[in-house]
């Protein structure tokens, strides 16, 4: 069986950058933000839910969920998003498993899954070995805004409602601190990559 890593830390850490680092150097990464954009195409089960439960004002022009919208009211009310994390979390989970299937079945020596909710939805006995990325929350708010286009309020909302830092970070095998550059960054993702192997059975750089 493949060397299974949850990659997960809290929001505009760096998540997405640590595992495009890690597929470089060879692993498998499944992307649980993909796998619900997947699960939501128009005309799938999810959609027609989220159509049902948002309404109208959560469909962009192209027919598709317009995913800034769908955010902005699921995380303006609790139970709101516990609706959508209801709606999703069945088809993400159904879809994720036939990833790591077929990830296995090609060979795959490392399967790295990248789940920002990880510890929120129970998944961490299912990994070998589990990564949090964190930084300041003024580092990972000043990313949301100047790269993501989020305000400030929308950042806060989405930031409160995952488990706090210092929670996730005390229950990681490895943790990420992302505060500084891009070089930096790769220097320890260098590094978490060698233990990785190491602890895998293999070697590498």
């Amino acid at each position: 069986m493949p060397f299974r890593v949850g990659l997960t830390g809290t929001v505009a850490a760096g998540k997405s950058t640590v595992a495009g680092n890690l597929a470089e150097r060879g692993a498998t990464v499944i992307d649980a933000d993909e796998l619900a954009r997947e699960i939501v195409r128009p005309g799938s089960p999810a959609y027609g839910h989220i159509r049902e439960a948002f309404g109208r004002g959560v469909i962009g022009p192209d027919g598709t969920i317009d995913r800034s919208a769908l955010r902005e009211v699921a995380f303006a009310d609790e139970g709101a998003r516990e609706r959508l994390e209801e709606i999703s979390h069945a088809g993400i989970r159904e879809l994720r498993t036939r990833r790591i299937g077929e990830a296995a079945a090609a060979g795959a020596r490392v399967i790295v899954e990248e789940i920002p909710l990880l510890f929120e939805v129970g998944l961490e006995d299912d990994y070998d070995m589990i990564v949090v990325v964190d930084a300041p929350r003024e580092v990972r708010e000043a990313r949301a805004v100047g790269s993501r286009g989020w305000t400030a309020e929308e950042f806060a909302a989405i930031d409160a409602a995952q488990l706090a830092a210092s929670e996730k970070r005390r229950r990681a095998d490895r943790v990420l601190d992302n505060r500084g550059d891009p070089g930096e960054l790769d220097i320890a993702t260098r590094r978490l990559w060698r233990e990785i192997l190491g602890a895998a059975g293999g070697s590498g750089s």
